[in-house]
């Protein structure tokens, strides 16, 4: 899910600062938001390994997963209705480190552009969350049989209950032009919600999220557990423990149950991060 001004002064000023929240008004909320930083961080970027959960460990299902993730403001200031356009670019990867030749297993480009629209509070122009509009490719870049790609355009949100809880959701409607991958939807699914804590100082915070499967069983999730510690108080450096339980973990098994816990270091956007 997308979330504008990550590492801007508008994280700083009103997530950090919520004691003294009541100082920002709105026009300076939008100031804030106009002249934030261009390239920042998009999702998490992370580094971790891990193996397979209620199997032996062994060189097959033991392997290392890291992601990076950037977005670039488009915009010097707000469109129309307030609103800003992003580029993003996220790339996974499935790294078999402990194989022969440590071949690299899947690599998954996910590049997209989004028009998004912040909410403010009219009573204490406090952020209270955004709505934004995605369209988004994602693809292994490999022909043939292991050839797997989709497009989709997403409606995404999120909602600051408070300064510790955030909820977000999404939404899409897929476009899956991949030959070799026309039930991805039975797999990848077609919404996530999700929820994420954090103590009152950042330095810790617990996620989880669900992304539904395209069937009629209502409990059939594919579920992401997340958990972030932050080892210096001034830094975004994070120690990482990631659970994942279900299906779409990368294009290429996208039809392959999968449950794996992985450990690593993470970088984080200043406040929240991206699903």
């Amino acid at each position: 899910m997308a979330i504008i001004g990550i590492g801007s002064l508008v994280d700083a000023q009103i997530l950090v600062n919520n004691d003294s929240i009541s100082r920002y008004d709105t026009d300076s909320l939008r100031r804030a938001f106009d002249s934030g930083p261009y390239f920042t961080f998009y999702k998490d970027n992370y580094f971790a390994f891990g193996t397979a959960v209620g199997q032996k460990p062994t060189r097959a299902n033991s392997n290392i997963r890291f992601q990076i993730s950037i977005q670039q403001k488009l915009t010097r200031s707000t469109l129309p209705w307030g609103t800003y356009l992003y580029l993003f670019y996220t790339q996974k990867a499935i790294w078999n480190i402990l194989e022969k030749s440590a071949p690299f297993y899947d690599l998954n480009f996910n590049p997209g552009i989004g028009w998004a629209k912040p909410f403010f509070s009219q009573r204490t122009g406090r952020y209270m969350g955004k709505m934004m509009l995605i369209l988004e490719h994602e693809s292994n870049g490999r022909d043939g049989d292991a050839s797997r790609s989709w497009n989709r355009i997403s409606l995404a949100g999120n909602v600051l209950l408070d300064r510790n809880i955030m909820v977000h959701a999404k939404v899409w409607v897929p476009i899956v032009d991949g030959q070799q991958n026309r039930d991805l939807l039975h797999y990848a699914g077609i919404y996530q919600c999700g929820v994420q804590v954090m103590s009152n100082d950042r330095r810790f915070s617990a996620s989880v999220v669900l992304t539904k499967r395209c069937d009629w069983n209502p409990l059939n999730f594919n579920t992401q557990l997340e958990l972030k510690f932050r080892v210096f108080p001034k830094d975004n450096q994070y120690l990482f423990l990631q659970y994942y339980n279900g299906y779409g973990q990368t294009l290429l098994d996208y039809n392959r149950f999968h449950s794996q816990l992985r450990v690593g270091i993470v970088l984080s956007p200043t406040f929240f991060s991206e699903y």
